[in-house]
């Protein structure tokens, strides 16, 4: 039995486990720390009595976890990852020159991406990698730097920075807006509306039975107009004149500069969610990252005047 339960055992003694657990082999253990079978071997048995419970069943020729050993395992995995990021940011704390920045597929190619242009002009020596996926990202864990995310504020920690907030309001190609141009949003009612699939429904207010609640109108039946999986999708669509979309500002503001989108209306419905910049701990002190977030927090602002 272990003398002192809150001793923690030493690292070599779970090095040599951690690889045991992984390969369930004591001899693929010691292959892979250089070390004959039989010091591995040892020191599972030392370990296994220091926390005086056995951590692997012996089997013949097969070794199995505990119950014990499983979640032993689990936190050694979890503590050794954590010491590795560790190590690495203190062994290389200067500035690669490279940051990673993750956000939302329809953020990424609608704003960010056309807008990248002016930082990297501006900063020649940073490269930006864009890791775009609609699920939130383990920053320290996936070597991330910064996110923007889209939420509402009581989701996001103090120190996040908002961007910018978002309106949704009607947008089509400028062709299809002479063509068949509504002079009132009940004349929407009557249009090809191109619709986004939520069918989790996490987007309600890009949903435009929502949007003709918002403007006191009777809702179109479900089965009306195109639908897409992707938002981005749906303003190729608009851009394309196959429909009316209803746009998210800014995500929207640089095609509407550009001409390729026109708004009908003045009419836009608020969201209560708002864009918000995060860095990972420890990114903030690079420079290429200050120099990102300063870019960014610049951008918001000239766009919001």
């Amino acid at each position: 039995m272990a003398k002192d339960p809150g001793r923690l055992p030493p690292l070599d003694l779970l090095r040599s486990f951690e690889s045991a657990a992984r390969h369930l082999s004591f001899t693929q253990a010691a292959k892979e720390l250089f070390v004959t079978q039989s010091a591995v071997s040892r020191a599972i048995q030392a370990l296994e009595s220091h926390l005086g419970t056995p951590l692997f069943h012996r089997r013949h020729r097969a070794l199995l976890l505990t119950e014990a050993g499983r979640q032993l395992q689990h936190a050694t995995v979890d503590a050794l990852e954590r010491l590795r990021d560790a190590c690495q940011r203190i062994r290389a704390p200067e500035d690669s020159g490279t940051l990673t920045v993750t956000t939302t597929v329809s953020f990424a190619s609608l704003w960010l991406v056309p807008r990248l242009p002016e930082f990297r002009e501006q900063n020649p020596d940073v490269e930006v990698r864009i890791a775009a996926e609609n699920a939130n990202s383990d920053l320290e864990r996936q070597g991330i730097d910064v996110a923007i995310r889209y939420c509402s504020p009581e989701t996001v920690p103090a120190e996040t920075i908002r961007l910018f907030g978002e309106t949704v309001f009607p947008v089509c190609s400028p062709k299809l807006l002479r063509s068949r141009r509504p002079k009132t949003p009940e004349d929407m009612q009557r249009q090809v509306l191109l619709h986004f699939e939520d069918p989790a429904t996490c987007r309600p207010w890009l949903q435009w039975n929502v949007w003709f609640e918002v403007m006191r109108l009777k809702p179109v039946p479900s089965s009306s107009g195109l639908r897409f999986s992707h938002y981005d999708q749906v303003m190729q669509a608009a851009m394309g004149g196959q429909g009316f979309a209803l746009g998210r500002s800014p995500l929207v503001h640089e095609l509407i500069k550009q001409g390729l989108l026109v708004a009908p209306f003045a009419n836009y419905a608020a969201s209560s969610r708002a864009y918000f910049l995060l860095t990972a701990a420890g990114a903030g002190e690079r420079p290429s990252v200050r120099r990102f977030i300063a870019w960014l927090e610049d951008v918001a602002i000239r766009e919001s005047e």
